[in-house]
């Protein structure tokens, strides 16, 4: 599993923790912009100067909250360009805000931006490192000063307001971002753990995968192995038997190619095909083995009913044995020319593989084809 698989587990589980969150900060910055900040504005509407810059800036706010609304109902974190622009906007409107606001108005009811704008603010932070929403916040009550220091008489009254004001300005939305920011970390060890049980669960189907397809090995070779070990034990087969010492090597082969398979090599096909040849060796054959071309990796049935016959050859072979392999990306064909005797050679089972026999005299050439666009036989 990749790195960008684990960090959009991050990204999801991330989303997921943060959503009921950030429907009460959005909650809470679309109430006070209604309840709370319109009644005041429209309240000291005629004292601003201009008024239409209050509603330009009470429009951009709420612009904001539309679009986090959005997202908030599609189940998306805001994207990191949106939130620097909203960010934009929020400071942008709150400094338009202060700069119609009339002279000894800061800190009182018409300053109404200065408990609004750090919700609208805050809503597209949710899920940004903490330093992120503290320097916002920071930035948006020293604007809300420096209007205050500018624009009003600072006498003991006013920065009294101000300074109650502030902790609500900034107490409240800090503590929503601490929030935030420890959830950030919840969901970063949720999605280690969930990108971990994802691990186990792959590791866990692969080897049931593995154990399943291992017993059905096993049971296909019970099908001719057991018999012909029983022949030997109990006498009823003859180990000098040329037909047995035929039986004998296939089991071998098949044996062979059953160890094969489990080994990562890149080319597999090879791979089982060469442990098969190496039993016709073992017996005495000269063996030759020639490939041309590239294919991709097939899966296990397709390689043994590509072996099955060839093995039969190779295990049967009198003195010498030819081997070719041909491939490509749709087409992998297997041919085997030796000299043996009759023989019976296993029909293929699955359907895009084909089997073709020709013998003449005492040599047999045999050609497993695979084809994946073949129609079922």
């Amino acid at each position: 599993m990749s790195d960008r698989h684990r960090a959009a587990i991050e990204r999801t589980t991330r989303a997921q923790l943060m959503a009921r969150l950030r429907i009460g900060i959005l909650a809470a910055g679309t109430g006070g912009l209604l309840l709370l900040s319109l009644p005041n504005m429209l309240r000291d509407w005629e004292r601003y100067e201009p008024a239409w810059a209050q509603a330009c800036a009470f429009a951009m706010l709420a612009a904001v909250l539309c679009v986090e609304a959005v997202l908030v109902f599609r189940g998306r974190l805001a994207p990191v360009g949106w939130q620097w622009a909203a960010i934009g906007t929020v400071v942008t409107a709150s400094v338009l805000s202060y700069a119609a606001l009339p002279y000894g108005h800061a800190a009182t009811a018409g300053d109404w931006i200065f408990g609004q704008a750090n919700w609208v603010g805050l809503a597209p932070l949710v899920g940004r490192p903490l330093p992120v929403p503290l320097a916002f916040l920071a930035l948006h009550w020293g604007i809300a000063l420096t209007s205050m220091l500018l624009n009003t008489a600072a006498d003991r009254a006013t920065v009294l307001r101000f300074a109650t004001g502030s902790i609500g300005v900034i107490g409240y939305p800090l503590c929503m971002a601490v929030t935030a920011a420890a959830f950030r970390g919840i969901a970063r060890s949720a999605a280690a753990a969930k990108w971990q049980t994802e691990q186990v669960a792959v590791v866990e189907a692969a080897a049931v995968e593995s154990h399943q397809r291992r017993r059905q090995r096993f049971a296909d070779l019970d099908l001719s192995m057991v018999p012909l070990l029983e022949g030997l034990a109990t006498g009823r087969l003859d180990p000098t038997d040329r037909r047995v010492q035929h039986d004998c090597a296939i089991e071998a082969a098949r044996m062979r190619r059953l160890f094969a398979e489990v080994d990562v090599v890149p080319n597999r096909l090879l791979h089982e095909l060469r442990h098969c040849a190496d039993v016709a060796d073992r017996n005495g054959v000269l063996v030759e083995m020639d490939t041309r071309g590239q294919w991709p990796e097939l899966p296990p049935p397709v390689r043994r009913d590509l072996t099955e016959a060839p093995l039969t050859v190779l295990a049967t072979a009198a003195s010498w044995a030819r081997v070719t392999v041909v491939g490509g990306p749709d087409l992998v064909c297997v041919n085997v020319l030796a000299d043996c005797g009759p023989v019976d050679l296993p029909r293929p089972v699955t359907p895009q593989v084909r089997l073709d026999t020709f013998r003449s005299e005492e040599q047999l050439w045999v050609e497993v084809r695979w084809q994946a666009d073949a129609s079922p036989r």
